[in-house]
């Protein structure tokens, strides 16, 4: 009976121990690969308001600062997210594996040339790939031409807040305002119409 006690104390510690490290090493406490069938919303608060397509938006007043995201890229440089204040942000969590990313990527493509130039920087977070080498792949394949810092384990994306519109899928985007500050979230694949939704408001603003 001791002995039974004790297998299943083990047991349960084996279970949490793992589901710690699982945790970890995803990086985020996220839905891996998104289809848009839904997922959770991560508001964390009354705050946000929950618009169509999932994309979630904070009032101006209420946003919080995005944490430092630096680093290198996919491409080898370095690069340094808060060096963008003062232009709106568009952050795209990917990975090359996923096929949701692979939907979404042309309406990336086509929408930064769009408006490259225009107050408007794109920016990637590439994760859960290996190496290196599938992201470049997958980056000339899809005419994607804006930066993507490697984090292939999740680092910089474990750096936002809890109780802010933080990144709990793959893919999600996020914009941030000129301020540098969280304005809107999608947890699911967007198109080009809805990302032109998260975007333009946030622009607009003075």
């Amino acid at each position: 009976m001791s002995l039974s006690r004790a297998s299943r104390r083990r047991s349960t510690s084996g279970r949490a121990l793992l589901l710690t490290a699982v945790t970890l090493a995803g990086g985020l406490t996220l839905t891996a690969c998104g289809d848009g069938s839904g997922g959770s919303s991560g508001s964390g608060g009354a705050n946000y308001v929950q618009g169509s397509g999932g994309i979630q938006t904070v009032a101006r007043a209420e946003r919080q600062p995005a944490p430092k995201l630096d680093g290198e890229t996919v491409a080898g440089d370095r690069l340094d997210v808060s060096a963008l204040k003062g232009k709106v942000v568009v952050l795209n969590v990917w990975g090359s594996w996923c096929p949701p990313c692979r939907a979404e990527a042309p309406h990336f493509a086509k929408v930064s040339q769009e408006l490259q130039g225009k107050g408007v920087e794109f920016v990637g977070l590439n994760t859960r790939d290996a190496s290196k080498q599938p992201a470049v792949e997958f980056e000339k394949n899809f005419g994607i031409t804006y930066p993507s810092l490697y984090d292939p384990i999740g680092k910089l994306i474990l750096r936002f807040p809890k109780g802010t519109l933080n990144p709990q899928s793959i893919p999600s985007t996020i914009v941030l305002d000129k301020d540098g500050k969280i304005a809107a979230r999608s947890l699911l694949a967007v198109n080009e119409e809805q990302l032109r939704k998260m975007i333009d408001p946030v622009l607009a603003e003075k």
